[in-house]
């Protein structure tokens, strides 16, 4: 989940405040890269989402990670 703005209030506890470096528009899905502290986490969101928040290169935005939905894998 990406969200952006001061005072959210959601049950998810992992909000990961960073900078957008890049926002790739698929058809539907739309993929925002997130730069958290030197890390780059990745959002899966609907290409109207990214308009509705008002999504831009540069602009401040949180990565929200919910426990349940996080996956572990090793290669």
């Amino acid at each position: 989940m990406v969200a952006v703005g001061p005072g959210l209030k959601i049950s998810a506890r992992n909000i990961l405040d960073g900078k957008i470096v890049e926002i790739r528009k698929g058809v539907t899905t739309s993929h925002v890269r997130i730069d958290v502290k030197g890390q780059i986490v990745t959002a899966s969101i609907t290409g109207e989402s990214v308009e509705d928040l008002g999504l831009k290169v540069g602009g401040a935005a949180s990565a929200v990670i919910k426990s349940s939905d996080v996956l572990v894998a090793i290669g």
